[in-house]
């Protein structure tokens, strides 16, 4: 492949690990299990760098082991696999349509021979299928495009006929949707046998999302903001939808609920939420609530203070039985399983090690979950009485095609005496102890998440082209107590008053660059750099300005950099309040204060952004308002803008684009760290 920035240059010396590290992945997700627990499907996706594609299709496997697994589906974007009730037949999601950009919804027998069904095509997007308890239905979430959307030349993104938006809320675009209050998600039912084209439960202007039938199948629970005020009070509730009948609210407008399971038998609805809108982050919890009551959520999980809204992949609340559930929670770097009773005595661990579930299901007594490791992409497992019982081995054919490497977690004392921080080391490739190596430290984005026990294959490829790897958890993330959370939350915030973004977050990360220095000889002091994305991307600004003699280059990618122009410009404008206490329009000089922006005169170390230009999360200005000042300055800056992604270029852009973003992240801190 030629270099990314000219396609006369010779081919990047880092080109071999991109390739090897990103084009290899090939792994599970989205485990359903058999109504009986005989059977589980799953996702597998991997990646095709020929083609610049994802590809997808629908596995299964027995749960005991006992038949090798086997994919089911032999399309392009398969995905989402959904049980009937009696076991019978699998649904699924696709884009097998001839219309362009169609969704498609499919019911594929398996307990006996026939053909795939088409029971769905919708204009915008098939997700969160599911059978209604007799069988008789399936419910599921599509967009409903504005009429607008299909006028002439729509279709080949001419919008020179389109009617003009009237924008009167906030929160109009998403980033990797693109508009979404012209396209909202709504609630749709079709019947199973595809006898009756699909029928919208919820028109109207308001975003819906996850679909859980009723036990008598007569009605479905899904979240939504359908209050007038939900832009500015950020509430979102559960609402019962029935088949037939008017929509009732289950919650009253005042926190922050979502992810409903109705209970198999009777009125009970379980959920994961915190109960007040106005702050953030909070450790999200998990409740049930009986709909027939009308006494809102009664808290399940807060004996242990950790959330359950996971960096890896947040798990739906299962019903074991009438009196336990299965969800997953973060805990200092991994994501276990846990079960949480409904009698309120606390979650129950059901898996150890470090690791990091990305998913789970159950049903017929089986316990199936999708979990990954350092060394490791993701596999499916079976909770058996002896242990877990792995029933695919995409980890270990990517460790024979990829080689990837496995990390040392240590513990750093917070400089203020306040706790200890998680941090973990990965040693470069062919690792020579008598040899010093050039160090990259990471920096998450967020802030509330986490690194940890999970493949990262920006670690690999650091690792892969020579680097030590250096990450670690600083306060403000996720995975450990509430307080941790809130702990760079602004100081004037009126409910969790903090030091604010730039406070003990640097002085962690710090702490830990420190520590490691001094800690493992082979870390060459002379030769740091750093990268970070997002709120990642934040901080590297941040140490560029405050800390340019300890780096001899700093990544800024995808970074909020002026948090005042943010808090106007994001797709999620407007919510920053929450975390940084007043409003920018009231206090402007406090969002100032907060942008390390303001400390670009003092950036000394070279710098490279990168920055997507669909991003509408951290958008192109904020990358833009950086390079600008450092140019004016006569600062060493580069720039890269990448054409058609948006902020998950690292996670999800076009493999081919992941590929150069890799090259030349790997390519400049070489030239730099030497």
């Amino acid at each position: 492949m030629s270099g990314p920035s000219n396609p006369s240059t010779p081919p990047s010396p880092h080109a071999a690990i991109a390739e090897r590290i990103i084009g290899n992945i090939a792994q599970a997700s989205s485990p359903s299990v058999s109504p009986d627990g005989r059977h589980v499907a799953f996702v597998v996706a991997r990646v095709d760098m020929e083609h610049n594609k994802y590809f997808s299709q629908v596995w299964v496997a027995a749960t005991d082991g006992g038949t090798p697994p086997r994919p089911i589906t032999g399309g392009e974007n398969d995905g989402a696999p959904t049980w009937s009730p009696d076991g019978s037949c699998l649904a699924f999601t696709s884009r097998r349509s001839l219309k362009k950009g169609e969704a498609t919804l499919h019911v594929l027998p398996f307990a006996a021979t026939g053909e795939t069904r088409t029971v769905a095509s919708m204009k915008d997007g098939v997700g969160d299928a599911a059978f209604s308890p007799d069988g008789r239905w399936i419910g599921f979430i599509s967009r409903t495009p504005h009429e607008r959307y299909g006028v002439p030349g729509a279709e080949e993104g001419d919008t020179s006929w389109q009617s003009p938006r009237k924008i009167e809320r906030f929160f109009t675009q998403l980033n990797g949707e693109g508009w979404v209050y012209d396209r909202p998600a709504h609630v749709y039912v079709v019947p199973a046998d595809g006898t009756a084209a699909p029928r919208n439960l919820t028109p109207g202007e308001f975003q819906h999302g996850g679909v859980s039938w009723t036990a008598d199948s007569t009605a479905i629970v899904t979240s939504a903001q359908r209050h007038d005020t939900w832009d500015l009070d950020f509430a979102s509730d559960l609402y019962l939808v029935p088949l037939q009948g008017e929509i009732t609210p289950l919650t009253d407008h005042t926190g922050i609920t979502g992810s409903a399971s109705a209970a198999p038998s009777g009125s009970l609805v379980a959920l994961l939420g915190h109960p007040d809108s106005q702050t953030y982050p909070q450790n999200v919890h998990v409740a049930v609530l009986d709909r027939e009551a009308g006494d809102g959520p009664r808290w399940l999980s807060r004996a242990l203070d950790r959330t359950f809204e996971t960096t890896a992949g947040t798990v739906t609340p299962v019903w074991l039985d009438d009196a336990n559930l299965l969800t997953s929670a973060e805990d200092r770097g991994a994501t276990h399983l846990y079960r949480v009773p409904t009698d309120g005595s606390g979650p129950v661990r059901l898996t150890e090690g470090a690791i990091s579930v990305k998913g789970a299901h159950a049903a017929g007594g089986t316990v199936a979950y999708v979990a990954s490791s350092v060394d490791a992409v993701a596999d499916v497992f079976v909770l058996a009485a002896d242990g877990p019982r792995r029933l695919t081995s995409f980890a270990d054919t990517y460790r024979t095609t990829a080689s990837p490497l496995t990390w040392e977690r240590f513990a750093v004392p917070c400089t203020d005496g306040s706790g200890e921080l998680d941090a973990w080391i990965m040693r470069p490739a062919g690792f020579d102890p008598a040899v010093t190596y050039p160090v990259m430290l990471n920096v998450h984005g967020g802030p509330h998440t986490q690194y940890g026990e999970s493949f990262f294959d920006e670690a690999q490829m650091q690792a892969a082209a020579g680097f030590v790897v250096l990450m670690s958890n600083p306060r403000g993330g996720s995975g450990r107590e509430q307080q941790w959370g809130q702990a760079i939350m602004g100081p004037k915030h009126p409910a969790a008053p903090g030091s604010g973004w730039g406070g003990v977050d640097v002085d962690d990360v710090m702490a830990v660059l420190d520590s490691t220095l001094e800690r493992y000889p082979f870390c060459d002091r002379q030769r740091v750099g750093m990268i970070g994305g997002s709120y990642g991307g934040y901080m590297a600004t941040m140490l560029a300005g405050r800390f340019s003699d300890r780096f001899k280059g700093i990544c800024s990618e995808r970074a909020v950099n002026n948090v005042l122009t943010e808090e106007f410009n994001s797709d999620i404008a407007t919510v920053f309040r929450v975390e940084h206490g007043p409003r920018h329009i009231d206090d402007p000089a406090e969002y100032e204060r907060l942008s390390p922006i303001r400390h670009v005169r003092d950036i000394t170390c070279p710098m490279l952004i990168i920055h997507s230009e669909d991003d509408l999360r951290c958008p192109i200005n904020q990358a833009e308002e950086l390079f600008v000042a450092l140019r004016l300055l006569g600062k060493d800056v580069t720039f890269y803008r990448f054409p058609g992604e948006s902020h998950e270029l690292s996670r999800s852009g076009s493999p081919v684009h992941r590929r150069q973003r890799a090259e030349i992240i790997l390519d400049w801190f070489t030239t730099k760290l030497g």
